[in-house]
């Protein structure tokens, strides 16, 4: 029996999201550094560059290093295809999109000099969508408002008190607040 046979590719848009983040990880150690600056970062740049416009959803694919790329895909991984099964492929496909497009924009208006990179905004959607699974009508779950405690309280107080720490606070806070709208208004 061939060993193909007992794989399955059970996440298609997670797995591919994987796949994809991987080979641009791999490409950015080659080209040191210089994929993820032209392609794979988002940050504030000239609006008659059209790779502008594309920076502002590829950001989402390129990984500072390989523990900035584990650390995000850990959680996608265990969360993503629970969140794939509930919602449907291609709505998690436009989750993603609209989310990597919020955090761009916002990013680009906002932050002066810094640029962004990573899944993790996608980790935070996907971590409020995921209390979002089980909901019942007219009932909040004990689990989100947890959720909300620990993860977006703690990148607000985050984003707050630790100016320096290379990490996109307000990119884990619009990937959480998209998840909750996604989870709580469209997709009730």
């Amino acid at each position: 029996m061939k060993l193909v046979n007992y794989f399955s590719y059970n996440s298609v848009v997670i797995l591919s999201f994987f796949f994809i983040s991987l080979f641009v990880l791999i490409i950015n150690y080659f080209t040191k550094g210089k994929s993820n600056k032209l392609l794979f970062s988002s940050y504030r740049s000239n609006l008659s560059n059209p790779v502008t416009y594309v920076r502002l959803v590829t950001h989402i694919f390129g990984h500072a290093n390989w523990s900035h790329f584990m650390n995000n895909f850990l959680y996608i991984l265990l969360i993503g295809p629970m969140i794939e099964e509930k919602y449907g492929s291609i709505n998690l496909i436009i989750m993603i999109l609209i989310t990597a497009l919020v955090t761009g924009i916002l990013n680009s208006l906002f932050s002066k000099n810094k640029s962004i990179l990573g899944a993790s905004g996608i980790v935070f959607m996907l971590i409020i969508l995921s209390s979002f699974v089980n909901i019942t009508a007219d009932k909040i779950p004990i689990t989100l408002i947890l959720i909300c405690i620990f993860y977006v309280i703690n990148e607000i107080i985050s984003g707050i008190f630790k100016k320096d720490d290379n990490v996109s606070h307000i990119g884990h806070i619009i990937g959480a607040i998209c998840g909750f709208i996604f989870g709580f208004y469209i997709f009730k």
